[in-house]
């Protein structure tokens, strides 16, 4: 098992892709704590997997990430539970209001900075002391396409994703003396509560293609939760170390062997946020 006696702290672990990475940690040999905003969702999963695993440990307490002092109280339960903390993983997120950026209402755009960015930023801030201590630690934060693609109409998810991975990128650098891992996925197209979503506002408000999209995913299937499940959990395994500051595609990219790439990717901007000069496409403008 690639996680034995690992112990893990999930943010947004009540459903979707947040409930796939749970059930594969704990199938990995794993001790989980479980976030979510929604209690009744929140004990179901927890209640569910307890008995799944009864093996290890499964604990669970309702947070809102953007909550500085419901943060710092999550942190030292799961700390309490599981007595040490070896890996952090960052799913919780929205996509916030649909529609032309200057018509969406202010506080909801708002609210999708703090739940996307501050609900990165605050779990890290109380876990990396610890991680500190112990020398070691891995962060796992889930991005998305809003990261490295403009989301017309979806303006507030896609700038608190870029914000993100570059806020990952920053830590990467900051850990690294630590032996911390800090990494983000792009997990793909997932049918999960956000399609539908998208859905419910319609064409009007998100733009054709994108409502087409997001059809097509409904109907026919999109990315399987597992695979993005299963990155989180190489980048929170041993298997992984030393990898770190990058975004990776659990569709695109081939992360099973990405260890046999370590010293290059160390070396390299390649799977980071960067930006494009004329020179990158073979022109010469001065």
């Amino acid at each position: 098992m690639k996680l034995k006696n690992l112990h893990a702290l999930i943010t947004g672990g009540s459903q979707g892709l947040g409930k796939a990475i749970a059930e594969c940690f704990l199938r990995e040999g794993a001790n989980i704590v479980l976030c979510a905003r929604n209690e009744k969702d929140l004990s179901a999963t927890r209640d569910e997997l307890a008995k799944k695993f009864p093996g290890q440990k499964v604990a669970a307490k309702i947070c809102d990430v953007a909550n500085e002092s419901q943060v710092n109280e999550l942190v030292a339960f799961a700390l309490r539970e599981l007595r040490t903390l070896d890996a952090l993983v960052l799913n919780a997120g929205i996509y916030g209001p649909m529609g032309p950026t200057e018509s969406v209402p202010l506080d909801e755009w708002r609210r999708a900075i703090d739940i996307n960015l501050f609900g990165v930023l605050l779990p890290c801030r109380a876990v990396i002391p610890h991680f500190k201590k112990a020398g070691r630690g891995k962060i796992v934060v889930l991005s998305g396409g809003g990261a490295t693609n403009p989301l017309p109409n979806i303006s507030a998810y896609a700038a608190s994703k870029a914000a993100v991975v570059r806020l990952m990128e920053t830590l990467a650098e900051e850990l690294k003396a630590f032996q911390v891992d800090v990494n983000a996925i792009a997990p793909g197209a997932l049918a999960t509560r956000l399609v539908d979503e998208v859905l419910a506002a319609g064409p009007d408000k998100v733009g054709a293609a994108f409502f087409e999209k997001n059809k097509g995913w409904k109907e026919k299937g999109a990315v399987p939760l597992e695979l993005g499940a299963n990155l989180a959990v190489y980048l929170a395994s041993a298997e992984s170390n030393g990898i770190t500051g990058k975004l990776i595609s659990a569709q695109w990219d081939p992360w099973k062997d990405l260890q046999t790439h370590r010293d290059e990717l160390a070396k390299s901007d390649i799977y980071c946020l960067r930006r494009i000069v004329p020179e990158d496409r073979g022109k010469k403008w001065n």
